[in-house]
């Protein structure tokens, strides 16, 4: 697959996903269509040229596709009808698309194929972790080594909460649930929007620090969920806590494309229309969380350490012992090693390295880049040199992102 093809399967992908199943299809049978429309495209693009809406192209594959199956299938004749002279569209992209006529007419109050999709997949038939592989898999595009690395576990596992998650949905309506049962489904599409961005943020892999267009993919379905849900203090603080962290990602690379760390970012080049729209989203979260007897959940309090980052106007204003607390009270909501780690960070900031190293050792992080880079990080603070030297070393074998081994590595030749 060409980069440019693979470009723009990425981006739309799971529109075609989200399309076919809306027009009636199964989960099956939609990716068999979706999966025809790439290998058309792979065939019929270098050979003849690329179409001047290669999106469009696709869909219009993709749905002939399925009309084909439809038909071989002797649905009714009112949705043959419905779907036919599709070719007419391919040839032209000018004509009305049938399908896209049908579509149109249903108005399910989400308004987003990726975001519909998101809901669907996110099934309260499935455990938490096999929704989230689904979903990241399906929607998000993101590849299995890529889910396994964001949630921590291994491929093969992933793979088989993949397959099991597909058989266990199977002969089931793949539609989307009624509004009065999408409310227990959010806080999951919060997770899958999150972990997307996530990627996008840090690429697990590849050539490139970041992956810009996932980031700015993953936060235009935030901003449409909080703007579905004005309601919901998860929605409003996932758009807050992205909106913060993409404020970053002008000054998260250098000219050449290296990685630059938070604290040497140049913050002049943060994006500060996207500092606001975060600020006013995490104040509409406040106003809902004060309703709230349980108070603020793991991603307000995630949002609101982004916003200490953001009010800072240099690294060294930053409210480290604030940003401690905050770390406390999400770590007490979300007892996990990654936050652990982070929260040690913090420490090491508002307090001293020697106290927030052995915190960081215990942590059962081995194969995390992120944990043997803060190792050697607190080590050489400590003028441990020659002991930082192993925690690095580990780093760079640890990581299959070709610019942080590459940062990793001067860091290693510096010592």
């Amino acid at each position: 697959m060409t980069p440019s093809i693979e470009a723009v399967w990425r981006l739309e992908s799971r529109r075609l996903t989200g399309a076919l199943l809306r027009a009636g299809a199964d989960l099956a049978l939609a990716e068999d269509c979706v999966q025809d429309a790439l290998v058309a495209a792979m065939q019929h693009w270098p050979a003849e040229g690329w179409p001047e809406r290669p999106g469009a192209w696709l869909m219009t594959t993709a749905k002939r596709r399925l009309l084909d199956r439809m038909r071989h299938a002797q649905m009714a004749a009112r949705e043959q009808q419905a779907l036919g002279d599709e070719a007419d569209a391919r040839a032209a992209h000018l004509a009305p698309d049938p399908l896209g006529l049908l579509l149109a007419d249903e108005d399910d109050g989400v308004g987003d194929d990726a975001l519909r999709l998101m809901f669907i997949a996110c099934n309260p038939k499935l455990s938490s972790e096999a929704q989230w592989a689904l979903t990241l898999r399906l929607v998000a595009g993101l590849t299995l080594a890529e889910i396994a690395r964001a949630l921590f576990t291994k491929e093969a596992t992933i793979a088989q909460r993949i397959t099991r998650a597909k058989a266990q949905l199977a002969g089931e309506p793949f539609e989307l649930p009624p509004a009065s049962e999408r409310a227990s489904r959010v806080n999951a599409v919060c997770t899958v929007l999150y972990l997307m961005f996530n990627e996008g943020y840090v690429a697990s892999s590849g050539t490139e620090w970041t992956r810009q267009t996932l980031c700015h993919e993953a936060l235009r379905l935030a901003r449409h969920l909080a703007a579905l849900l004005p309601a919901e203090a998860d929605a409003q603080a996932l758009q807050a806590l992205m909106e913060l962290q993409a404020s970053r990602l002008p000054a998260r690379t250098d000219a050449l494309g290296r990685p630059v760390l938070l604290l040497d970012q140049d913050r002049h080049r943060w994006d500060r229309l996207l500092v606001r729209r975060g600020l006013a989203a995490l104040e509409r979260c406040r106003s809902l969380n004060a309703l709230r007897p349980e108070g603020p959940g793991a991603l307000t309090l995630q949002a609101e350490l982004a916003a200490v980052h953001a009010r800072a106007i240099r690294a060294e204003d930053t409210d480290w012992p604030y940003l401690l607390r905050l770390y406390d009270a999400l770590l007490a909501l979300q007892p996990s090693p990654v936050v652990a780690l982070n929260r040690a960070v913090a420490l090491s900031h508002a307090i001293g390295p020697a106290q927030a190293l052995p915190l960081i050792e215990s942590l059962p992080l081995a194969g995390y880049p992120w944990w043997a880079s803060a190792r050697a990080d607190l080590l050489q603070r400590l003028n441990r040199i020659g002991e930082a030297r192993e925690p690095l070393r580990e780093a760079i074998a640890w990581t299959d992102n070709e610019r942080e081994r590459a940062l990793l590595q001067e860091r290693l030749e510096r010592l």
